[in-house]
């Protein structure tokens, strides 16, 4: 492994990590806003990371993920679960809701700065259109690394950014527990059924393990395809 793959896998764990505080900052913001000081009071609104690692999620399993080819570049992890206490919120359906939306909507609106960011870098400097251009046409040339110690960089982590957080967003999205959109997809169920969701356990996480994956980069795929377009056209 070359130099500069190790150090484009450094940039994308440290842009996860980022994505990740940033993800359980905004449920902890969220629910303040909404009346649950909890997360707050344990420093949970903050983008430290320290704040937010969970030793397994956030570092281990995305190293083993970066460095063993088996995984074919598909990233993923997660943060310590920001705590809510549901009896503080007035409406506690919705604003339970709000909270969970929170950190998916964070990572989308990450991936669209970073979009904004690179249209900036097009527009910036020549350097910087080829750059973008061949990350977006997904044929870069590794001695732009070394012809752009500066602009290149700037260019693939913005461009990662947009990868990890649209990916970040849409697998925290899945209705399966204890992911964010189990908590949204279980105000929709009736008390039976209810019951039965909460106690998936292990199949949940077989699920997740089987076909998060795919699922992921389904819906991933064509947002990437669309912001790729858009930055080819600039």
């Amino acid at each position: 492994m070359s130099q500069q793959e190790i150090l484009i896998k450094l940039f994308q764990f440290a842009i996860l990590v980022f994505a990740l505080s940033l993800h359980e900052s905004a449920h902890a913001w969220m629910a303040s806003r909404l009346g649950d000081q909890t997360a707050r009071m344990l420093g949970r609104v903050t983008l430290n990371p320290v704040k937010h690692i969970d030793p397994i999620g956030t570092i281990l399993i995305p190293l083993v993920m970066l460095f063993l080819p088996m995984y074919g570049g598909f990233l993923i992890g997660w943060a310590r679960p920001t705590p809510v206490n549901t009896r503080n919120f007035k409406n506690v359906t919705r604003d339970d809701i709000l909270t969970t939306l929170a950190g998916p909507v964070s990572n989308l609106a990450a991936a669209l700065a970073a979009t904004v960011l690179l249209v900036v870098l097009i527009h910036a400097t020549p350097t910087g259109a080829l750059a973008v251009r061949e990350l977006a046409m997904g044929t870069v040339d590794p001695g732009l690394m070394t012809a752009s110690p500066v602009v290149f960089p700037m260019a693939l982590i913005f461009y990662l950014a947009i990868l990890l957080n649209l990916v970040l967003a849409v697998f925290n999205l899945l209705p399966l527990p204890p992911l964010d959109g189990s908590h949204i997809f279980r105000h929709m169920l009736p008390y039976n059924a209810l019951r039965i969701y909460d106690s998936l356990g292990m199949i949940s996480l077989i699920l997740i393990l089987l076909v998060g994956g795919r699922v992921v980069m389904f819906f991933v795929g064509p947002a990437l395809g669309v912001i790729n377009w858009i930055l080819l056209s600039l």
